[in-house]
């Protein structure tokens, strides 16, 4: 039987670590701060930022949450990252995408403080990511390093394979996989042979946004599965294509006219050794690692 590796336990753990450390910086009289813009209505992001910012209050962070209308432009949301990026008060700064069409958003995020970026987006953070150097990783992939390492799976001296190769998933995870001695293969929709890749992964990470892309036939038997994909299926085709049988997705399907699926398809975590669930996985890892940044920002910033 496979072990499911338990995001949220692994989120709470990590959230109650920054909180203690929160707590230690305030003896010094330092409390990091987080900024959060969010443009215009877009619930899922609504949700997703009240979320953070609600997570700050939780384990003892400051954030202000700013709300320009989606008629911003992008010289006004420049001005604000400007006037965020010389507040000594905030050390991280995060910009919910996606921006509305019209918006700059490339721009806007390399507009933000390397030192702030706690997203870990802008290039001079993967530039140091890349050689090694202290950075702001990017939290989902810091969060998949997290999962591996708290589940007492080893990484150095295996061979991971990511497929996906986003700036945003794919290449930092596969860096972030090297730095810790994994000998990392990146796959893409190029990829010739696929499959025969990605049997041959102890550790196979799943990054690229196609709903049970990832099947049986690709997994090797015994290998530790990483999905870090969230897609939203809500068609009965679907539905039964990936959990025909399963009564408890049914009725949450039945409730909602939609359920989640990650990249791999659910048949193929019975090859695995251990695997993340979607969701309960990765996804839960997200936040725990945007406050863990935050407060890794305060601290780089202030030489602790």
């Amino acid at each position: 039987m496979p072990k499911i590796l338990d995001g949220a336990a692994i989120a709470a753990q990590i959230k109650q670590e920054v909180a203690e450390e929160v707590k230690r910086l305030a003896d010094q009289g330092v409390r990091p701060g987080l900024a959060a813009v969010l443009v215009g209505h877009v619930p899922a992001s609504e949700i997703y930022v009240r979320n953070k910012v609600q997570t700050c209050a939780e384990l003892g962070l400051f954030s202000e949450l700013i709300t320009p209308p989606d008629t911003v432009t992008t010289e006004d949301l420049f001005d604000l990252v400007s006037s965020l990026n010389s507040r000594d008060d905030i050390d991280g700064i995060l910009i919910q995408l996606p921006l509305p069409k019209h918006v700059d958003a490339k721009f806007l995020l390399d507009a933000v403080s390397p030192a702030k970026d706690v997203d870990g987006f802008h290039p001079i953070n993967a530039g140091r990511l890349q050689a090694g150097r202290p950075a702001l990783a990017p939290c989902t992939p810091a969060g998949v390093i997290e999962i591996l390492k708290r589940s007492g799976i080893p990484i150095s001296g295996q061979n991971a394979v990511v497929v996906g190769r986003s700036d945003i998933v794919g290449k930092p995870a596969a860096m972030l996989l090297l730095h810790e001695n994994a000998t990392v293969t990146i796959c893409h929709s190029k990829t010739r042979d696929l499959a025969e890749v990605t049997r041959q992964a102890d550790i196979l990470v799943a990054a690229i946004g196609r709903p049970g892309f990832i099947t049986p036939e690709m997994v090797k038997p015994g290998a530790v599965i990483i999905d870090v994909g969230i897609n939203r299926i809500d068609t009965r085709e679907d539905f039964d294509r990936f959990f025909a049988g399963n009564a408890k997705r049914e009725a949450a399907f039945a409730k909602r006219g939609s359920v989640i699926v990650g990249d791999v398809h659910p048949a193929a975590f019975e090859v695995s050794s251990a695997y993340t669930p979607v969701p309960g996985g990765v996804g839960l890892l997200t936040i725990a690692m945007l406050m863990s940044n935050t407060v890794r920002a305060a601290k780089m910033r202030r030489g602790l």
